[in-house]
């Protein structure tokens, strides 16, 4: 029997891995210690499968939900991810203009290659901005309200990182930002630099040397006294959590696990997805990131409870192998299965999509 084709991500995949210094793919690519979690979040939604309704009038229908106060086009978001520029020299910049063509929105990432001010003026949807929280809170003040003042509409605070896990790919490739390659949002904030390293990673100093371990629950009141803007808190996996984030403000929380690049062996988002939405109901939004690559995998995070869902390596693949039209491409693919997924489903627009679409596949 003649093999089945690879998936659209998986071409996408072997194609940047061709194209990417090994060092620069394997850091997209790599997750934490044995790499447990990071397959198990494309895992659990293997496990997962639809279960379809019919005879019903799918002859109109819709995509677009509300997020934030907001409609957007479809159920889903660009997610952050750092150092878009070692996947192409137009890095954050193709991709947010991209996501504009679209019309959904991009997270930029604090550790992007492009200052948020760039973005700004580069962006034509919602621009979101993902903070992570450094020692020195001057500087993180100075940051969130560059970011309000280029545009950005919500404020993603990672919540899982005190510290970055150990990504062994990283330590034995000696993961270094090649020469030229800035880190715009930390310029001007009197921030240490990366540090030069013969050993190790870079990043993992580097965010040693920057990172506040002692986050806690009680700098959600200092957040909102720097912005009106939403706050949204990622890196969520427990009902405990969840409550907690209605609790003190957040406006949506992520389901996530830092694309499996935090703690290894922590639960797949996809499985702990539940949890969190039960545990909030409507009191704020639940997103959710990690494994998604297709529009089967995005009904299934709606029927679990997401509002929408962030996308990540599949744009990193995209935007190495094609660039702003690359991206484009690969999300107006994604948008375009969504609605055969809902179709095919029996339904008309996310919000019909419920627990009910969804089975656990038994075990033979």
């Amino acid at each position: 029997m003649r093999p089945t084709p690879p998936s659209r991500c998986d071409r996408l995949e072997a194609e940047a891995e061709r194209l990417l210094p090994r060092m620069v793919y394997e850091y997209y690519a790599g997750g934490a210690g044995d790499e447990i979690t990071l397959r198990d979040n494309r895992a659990a939604f293997e496990r997962l499968r639809l279960r379809p309704r019919f005879l019903v009038d799918v002859s109109a229908r819709s995509l677009a939900t509300t997020v934030l106060g907001r409609e957007l086009p479809a159920p889903f978001a660009i997610a952050p991810m750092a150092y878009q520029r070692l996947a192409h020299p137009d890095g954050e910049i193709a991709t947010v203009r991209a996501a504009g063509r679209i019309g959904v929105p991009m997270i930029l990432s604090t550790m992007a290659t492009t200052s948020v001010e760039e973005v700004g003026a580069a962006a034509s949807a919602p621009l979101w901005f993902q903070l992570y929280v450094w020692r020195d809170r001057g500087a993180t003040r100075a940051l969130v309200q560059r970011a309000v003042a280029a545009g950005a509409q919500a404020l993603v605070v990672t919540v899982d990182a005190p510290r970055l896990g150990t990504r062994r790919r990283d330590v034995e490739n000696v993961f270094t930002l090649p020469d030229g390659v800035r880190l715009g949002n930390l310029e001007g904030l009197g921030v240490p630099e990366a540090p030069k390293v013969t050993a190790g990673s870079q990043l993992a100093e580097h965010f040693w040397m920057l990172s506040d371990p002692s986050l806690s629950w009680r700098d959600l009141e200092w957040f909102r006294s720097l912005t009106d803007v939403p706050i949204v808190l990622k890196g969520i996996l427990t009902a405990e959590d969840a409550r907690l984030a209605a609790q003190h403000g957040a406006s949506a929380v992520v389901v996530s696990n830092h694309g499996g690049r935090q703690l290894d062996g922590v639960v797949a988002t996809l499985d702990a997805l539940p949890e969190v939405a039960d545990a909030v109901g409507d009191a704020i939004e639940v997103w959710v990131d990690g494994g998604v690559r297709s529009g089967a995998d995005v009904l299934k995070a709606l029927a679990l409870g997401a509002r929408i869902v962030l996308i990540g390596r599949p744009v990193l693949w995209a935007l190495t192998v094609g660039g702003e039209k690359g991206v484009v491409d690969f999300l107006s693919c994604l948008t375009e299965e969504i609605d055969e997924a809902l179709a095919l489903c029996g339904c008309r627009s996310p919000a019909d999509v419920t627990r009910a679409h969804v089975a656990v596949a038994s075990r033979r």
